[in-house]
C-alpha cells in the first residue's frame, strides 16, 4: 500500500516539475552588448501559464522587495515579466539563451539561471528558494 501511495505521489508530481521545461546552468554571457552594472532579473514566461509558473513570478518579485527594498526602489535591481509568446521578448530570450520559461539573474554578462531551484522549491519550500534568492543576489553585488 505504501509503495502504491509512493508511486501515485511520484507520478503526480512528475508533470508538475517536467511541464515548465526548465532549464538549469550558470554561465558568462558571449556578446552582450548591452552590459549594465544593475542586477537584471528576467522571468520568461509563455501565455498558458500552470500555478507553479505564476508562483515563480509572484514569489521573485515579493522576496527581492523584502530583501533589498532599496535596490529595487533605485532601480538597481530590476525585474522584468517577459511573454515568450510577444516579438519583444523573443528577441531578449534569443540574446540570452533562454527558449522556455526560465529565471534569470544577469549582470554585466554574469548569467545565473535560477529556474530549476524556483520550480522545485517555490510552492513546497519557499524558504529555500528565498535563500538561493539572496545568495545569488549576493554573489552578484
Amino acid at each position: 500500500m505504501r509503495l502504491l501511495k509512493t508511486i501515485l505521489i511520484a507520478l503526480i508530481m512528475l508533470p508538475m516539475i517536467c511541464a515548465c521545461n526548465a532549464q538549469s546552468s550558470e554561465k558568462k554571457v558571449q556578446g552582450q552588448d548591452n552590459q549594465v552594472s544593475n542586477i537584471e532579473v528576467y522571468y520568461f514566461h509563455f501565455t498558458r501559464r500552470c500555478a507553479t509558473c505564476n508562483a515563480v513570478e509572484e514569489k521573485t518579485v515579493e522576496f527581492l522587495k523584502e530583501l533589498y527594498p532599496e535596490k529595487m526602489e533605485g532601480k538597481e535591481i530590476v525585474f522584468q515579466s517577459l511573454n515568450l509568446d510577444e516579438a519583444d521578448a523573443k528577441e531578449v530570450a534569443e540574446k540570452l539563451g533562454v527558449s522556455g520559461q526560465a529565471l534569470i539573474f544577469l549582470k554585466e554578462g554574469q548569467k545565473v539561471d535560477l529556474t530549476s531551484e524556483g520550480f522545485m522549491n517555490t510552492r513546497n519550500n519557499p524558504e529555500k528558494f528565498k535563500e538561493k534568492v539572496k545568495e545569488t543576489v549576493e554573489n552578484l553585488i
